[in-house]
C-alpha cells in the first residue's frame, strides 16, 4: 500500500507540473545546425549547449547535425566542443538560418562539455570529480562487429572491467572488483535482491547511441553502483525533425566456415518529428550460431547458467516525445528484448590436466532452454525553467525474468519427489520493479557561485526465484522498499577550482515471508522452517570532491564517495540449513556500504593526452562469491578491499592516424578470520587481471578507415591467507581488426576478431571454476561482414 502511494504521488507531480497555459508556443526558436571539422567531415558525438533564457544540451548524430528547442526566444551563446577539438562559440538571437559550426584540432585532456545523463543532472564531464567515460554511438557499432554481447564491448573498451565470459551469464565479470549498476536510459536493470548476473544484456547494443561509465563507488543512481554506473543510452528521433530511417544486416562466422557457426543480424529503425511530438520505432534480430576456438573445436554451450551461442534474440525500442511547452519536455520509452538458446547442442567435458576444454557436439540438453525476456519502460518530465532552475522526474519499471538450464544438483533433491539423484530441475529468477526519480537543480543560487542539486528516490523490487519443473519456491517471495532523499552543493570556488559535496540519506526495508528451505539444502534432505521477517535499514552515504584545472589541457581531481547496496539476498536465503533461523536477526542481510577514495589527472596536447587514476575501495561487511560442489555460487560476507591503478593515453600524431592505449592494475583482498587484515586474495569471480589494452585508428572519419586492436591479459596467482594457491591464470594476448568503407548513405564493414587465431582458455574458465564442464575456451578467429545505412 505505502508502496502504490508513493508511485501515485510521483504521478500526480507528473501531471501537475505542466500548466494548461503552457500548450502555446509562443516566442519559442529553434536551433539546428552541423558541425564539421576544416575538411568538411561531420563531427559526431560532441555536446552542443545553448545558454539563456533557459539551457539546452545536445549531442550531434552520426552526420554531425544537431536540434536544440523549442526554447524561449531571447538572446543564447551556443558552445560546442567535443574530444580533441577547440571550442566553437556563436552569439544568436531568433536564427533563421541554420548555426553551423567548423571545429579545429585543439588539446584533447579535458572533456569540456560531454554531456554525462547518468549524473542526474547532465552535467558536463569536465566538472565531475571522478573518472567519467562516454563511450560514442560510432565506438559501440565498431566493437559491436568484434563482440557477442554487450559487456563484451564494455571489457574490450575498458581495462578496469573483466575479461568478457563470452556467455550470457555475467558471473565472474567486475567492474574495478566490485559490482557495477547497469542502467538502460537512467532505469536500473541490475537485480541486487537475486543477482541472477544476467543484467548486462537486457537490451540490443543496434539500439544504443551512446555509453557512459561513471568509475568507482557512488550513489548517484542509488542502489548498486559498488563498482561504478554503465548507462546505455538509448537511440534519440532525428535532430532534423525530418523522417530519418537507418537499416543494417550482419552476418558472422568462424574462419572454417562450419554450418552450425554461421549467424545473422538485422535491424531497423525509423524517426520523424510531427510539430511538437517526435516518435521513434526500432527493431532487430539476431540469429547466433555456434562458436569455435582458435583450434575449430566446437566451444561448450553453457545450458545451465545461458549462453549467446546457439541462440536467437529479438529487440523492439519505442519512444514518443512531446513538448508542451518552450521550457517542458515528455517522453515515454518502451523496451523490450529476449533471447532464448536453441537448445541444439550438449556439453562433454573438459580435462584440465591435459588443456583440453569443454566442447559442444549435437544433441537436445533436458528441460527448457535458458532464456532472458526483459521489459524496461520510463515516462520522463523535464521543465528547464521551473523555480529559477530545472525541474526533472522519470517513473519506471522493469518486469525481468531469466530462466535457467538444470541438472540434478544435490541442492534441487527432495526424497519426497524422487529418490535422490535423480530429479531434475531448473531455476527461473522473476523480477518486479518499480521506482521514481525526481531532481531538482539551479545554478548560482542568489548570485553566488553555487549550484544545488536535491531529489528524492524511491524504489519497490519484488522478487522470486522458483524450480520450475517442480514449481518450488528456492528463493521466496522477497519485497525491498528503497526511499533516498538527497543533497547536493557544486561550489566554483575559483576559475581553477571547483568543490562539491553532498548526503544521500538511504531508508530501506526488507520483506520476507515465512519459508521452507528445500531438502536438498542438508545431508538428511530435511525441509527446514524460516520466519520471515522485515529488518529495517537506514544508511548516510557522503560524497566530496573537488576539479583542479591550473594550466588548459591540465586538469586534477580528487574525491571520497560511498555506495550502498543490498547482498544477494535470495543467494544468502536460499542457502539456509540450521534450524531457528529468524530473518530479523541474520545478519548476513545487513547492507554493503562501500568506501571509495579515488585520485586522478588528465594532461594533454593538441595531439597527445595521458590521464592516471588511482582508487581504493573497502567495506567493512562486504560480500563476495564462492562455488560450492554444483557450482552453485555462494554469498560469503567478510571485509573486503580493493585498489588499483588506471593509465589511457592517446597520441594522434597525423590527422589520418590515432593511437591509444589502456593499462589497469588491480589488487583486491578479504579478511577471512576476522582478525583485521586482508589476508586472502579476492578470486577471479570477483576481480579481473592487470590488462593492457593497445589499439591504432587509420582515416577515422573518412571514406576508408580502419582499427587494429590488441587485449593482453596478465598471468595472476591467487593465493589464501596462508599463502598457498587457491588458482592460478595464463595470461594471453588477443587482436582484432576491422575496415570500414563509406559509400554514399551506406557504410560495408568487415571486422575479424581474434585475428591470430589465438587458442586460449578464458579467465573464467581458468581461475574462477574447477569444474570441467566449465573450462570453456575463448571465441578463435571469427569474421563479420556487415552493411548499414541512413536515408
Amino acid at each position: 500500500m505505502r508502496s502504490d502511494f508513493a508511485f501515485a504521488v510521483t504521478l500526480a507531480l507528473f501531471a501537475g507540473w505542466i500548466p494548461a497555459r503552457g500548450l502555446a508556443q509562443q516566442g519559442a526558436i529553434t536551433v539546428s545546425g552541423t558541425v564539421r571539422t576544416e575538411e568538411g567531415r561531420p563531427v559526431p558525438g560532441v555536446t552542443v549547449v545553448a545558454e539563456g533564457a533557459v539551457r539546452r544540451a545536445a549531442v550531434t548524430d552520426g552526420g554531425g547535425a544537431y536540434r536544440l528547442g523549442p526554447i524561449p526566444g531571447g538572446r543564447y551563446v551556443v558552445t560546442v566542443q567535443g574530444l580533441g577539438y577547440g571550442v566553437g562559440e556563436r552569439e544568436i538571437e531568433a536564427p533563421g538560418a541554420p548555426v553551423d559550426f567548423v571545429l579545429e584540432r585543439a588539446p584533447i585532456a579535458i572533456e569540456g562539455l560531454q554531456v554525462v545523463a547518468a549524473t542526474r543532472t547532465g552535467a558536463a564531464a569536465a566538472t565531475l570529480p571522478v573518472k567519467v567515460e562516454v563511450i560514442p554511438e560510432q565506438e559501440v557499432l565498431l566493437q559491436r562487429g568484434l563482440s557477442a554481447n554487450p559487456t563484451e564491448i564494455l571489457s574490450n573498451l575498458i581495462p578496469s572491467f573483466s575479461p568478457a565470459r563470452q556467455k550470457l551469464s555475467t558471473a565472474g565479470e567486475s567492474f574495478r572488483g566490485r559490482r557495477p549498476l547497469f542502467l538502460v536510459d537512467g532505469v536500473p536493470q541490475s537485480n541486487p535482491l537475486r543477482d541472477g548476473r544476467r543484467d548486462g544484456f537486457t537490451i540490443d547494443m543496434e539500439a544504443i547511441e551512446r555509453v557512459e561509465v561513471i568509475f568507482g563507488a557512488n550513489a548517484i543512481q542509488g542502489l548498486g553502483a559498488t563498482g561504478g554506473i554503465i548507462n546505455y543510452v538509448t537511440v534519440a528521433p532525428a535532430v532534423s525533425g525530418e523522417l530519418e530511417q537507418r537499416a543494417s544486416l550482419n552476418t558472422t562466422s568462424g574462419d572454417a566456415f562450419e554450418g552450425d557457426g554461421i549467424g545473422w543480424r538485422a535491424h531497423y529503425l525509423a524517426s520523424k518529428r510531427f510539430g511538437r511530438f517526435d516518435v521513434l520505432g526500432s527493431i532487430g534480430y539476431e540469429q547466433r550460431g555456434l562458436q569455435f576456438d582458435g583450434e575449430d573445436r566446437p566451444i561448450a554451450v553453457d545450458n545451465v547458467q545461458g549462453d549467446v551461442a546457439d541462440s536467437r534474440s529479438r529487440n523492439l525500442l519505442a519512444k514518443i516525445g512531446w513538448e508542451p511547452t518552450a521550457t517542458q519536455r515528455m517522453q515515454l520509452m518502451v523496451n523490450d528484448f529476449r533471447i532464448a538458446q536453441d537448445g541444439n547442442f550438449e556439453i562433454v567435458a573438459g580435462d584440465r590436466s591435459t588443456g583440453t576444454p569443454a566442447v559442444s557436439i549435437p544433441g537436445h540438453p533436458e528441460g527448457i532452454e535458458p532464456i532472458n525476456d526483459v521489459t524496461t519502460a520510463s515516462l520522463d518530465y523535464e521543465n528547464t525553467a521551473f523555480g529559477g532552475g530545472t525541474f526533472s522526474a522519470k517513473a519506471y519499471l522493469q518486469d525481468f525474468s531469466a530462466l535457467y538450464g538444470g541438472d540434478r544438483f544435490e541442492t534441487f533433491q527432495d526424497p519426497q519427489i524422487a529418490p535422490v539423484g535423480e530429479l531434475f530441475d531448473q531455476s527461473e529468477n522473476n523480477s518486479e520493479k518499480y521506482g521514481a526519480r525526481l531532481t531538482y537543480s539551479r545554478a548560482g543560487v542568489a548570485g553566488a557561485p553555487v549550484d544545488v542539486i536535491t531529489g528524492f528516490d524511491f524504489l519497490r523490487d519484488r522478487t522470486v526465484q522458483r524450480l520450475a519443473l517442480t514449481d518450488r519456491n528456492w528463493v521466496p517471495a522477497t519485497e525491498f522498499y528503497n526511499y533516498a532523499p538527497f543533497l547536493q552543493l557544486d561550489l566554483r570556488a575559483l576559475g581553477w577550482l571547483s568543490v562539491s559535496g553532498g548526503l544521500r540519506w538511504e531508508l530501506a526495508e526488507l520483506d520476507v515471508s515465512d519459508f521452507t528451505t528445500l531438502a536438498g539444502n542438508r545431508p538428511d534432505h530435511q525441509t527446514v522452517p524460516v520466519a520471515g521477517g522485515s529488518p529495517g535499514f537506514d544508511e548516510p552515504l557522503l560524497n566530496l570532491g573537488g576539479v583542479i584545472t591550473p594550466l588548459e589541457g591540465l586538469r586534477f581531481y580528487g574525491t571520497f564517495s560511498q555506495a550502498f547496496t543490498m547482498p544477494d539476498v535470495g543467494r544468502v536465503l536460499r542457502g539456509v540449513s540450521s534450524e531457528g533461523t529468524r530473518v530479523d536477526d541474520f545478519l548476513a542481510l545487513q547492507p554493503i556500504a562501500t568506501d571509495n577514495l579515488e585520485i586522478g589527472g588528465t594532461f594533454g596536447t593538441a595531439t597527445a593526452l595521458l590521464g592516471v587514476t588511482y582508487f581504493e575501495s573497502e567495506s567493512d561487511f562486504g560480500s563476495r562469491l564462492v562455488p560450492n560442489a554444483d557450482g552453485i555460487f555462494q554469498v560469503m560476507r567478510e571485509p573486503t578491499k580493493t585498489s588499483g591503478w588506471e593509465v589511457s593515453s592517446r597520441l594522434e600524431p597525423a590527422a589520418f592516424l590515432s593511437l591509444s592505449a589502456g593499462y589497469s592494475l588491480l589488487r583486491g583482498s578479504f579478511d577471512g578470520d576476522d582478525d583485521g587484515a586482508f589476508e586472502s586474495d579476492l578470486s577471479a569471480a570477483d576481480i579481473g587481471p592487470d590488462r593492457l589494452n593497445l589499439s591504432a585508428d587509420i582515416g577515422r572519419g573518412g571514406r576508408l578507415s580502419g582499427r587494429v586492436q590488441s587485449f593482453t591479459y596478465f598471468d595472476r596467482t591467487f593465493r589464501d591467507g596462508d599463502g598457498s594457491v587457491s588458482a592460478e591464470f595464463d595470461g594471453y594476448t588477443t587482436i582484432d581488426a576491422s575496415v570500414a568503407v563509406a559509400l554514399g548513405i551506406s557504410t560495408i564493414t568487415f571486422s575479424i576478431s581474434n585475428l591470430l587465431d589465438e587458442q586460449y582458455i578464458t579467465y573464467f574458465g581458468q581461475a574462477a571454476t574447477d569444474l570441467e564442464d566449465r573450462y570453456f575456451a575463448g571465441r578463435g578467429r571469427t569474421l563479420t561482414l556487415g552493411i548499414a545505412t541512413r536515408f
